[in-house]
């Protein structure tokens, strides 16, 4: 079964990104969608976060940290190590998850973006563009859930 048909199959969006963070050989996933306040809101999570990130990654704003970015830019933003990244595109707390290889992309709604689906590894990971479509095709998935 492809990753699609397995967010199609979920009964429940966080079994759903389960399946996009094992389909993607990642650790880590996380699903923000926008919410009528224009913020980002945590809606499912798949692996491990420390309680002062979780605290964190509730609510973004849109334009902050990489999800905010994702949805501001309505493309693909990743960093091959989140620990050394320099870019700016990665906060300071998002060290504090032990990640380091990471992207998120925007979830489309038709053309509309309406949240942001982010994977990451333990270790450096640089994703391709054939990752990133397909990612970007898991948040099609989400979002038609």
């Amino acid at each position: 079964m492809d990753v699609v048909a397995e967010i199609q199959a979920a009964k429940e969006l966080s079994e759903a990104l389960g399946c996009i963070v094992r389909g993607f050989g990642a650790d880590t996933g996380t699903l923000h969608l926008l919410d009528e306040d224009g913020l980002l809101h945590l809606k499912a999570l798949s692996g491990e976060f420390p309680p002062p990130v979780l605290a964190v990654i509730r609510e973004i704003p849109v334009g902050k940290g990489m999800a905010g970015l994702a949805v501001a830019r309505a493309q693909p933003v990743d960093a091959c190590n989140i620990q050394t990244d320099t870019s700016g595109d990665v906060r300071p707390g998002a060290k504090t998850t032990g990640m380091e290889g990471a992207v998120v992309v925007p979830v489309f709604d038709d053309t509309r973006v309406v949240g942001a689906l982010g994977i990451a590894n333990r270790g450096e990971r640089v994703f391709s563009e054939e990752e990133k479509a397909a990612l970007i095709a898991a948040g099609r998935a989400l979002a038609a859930r």
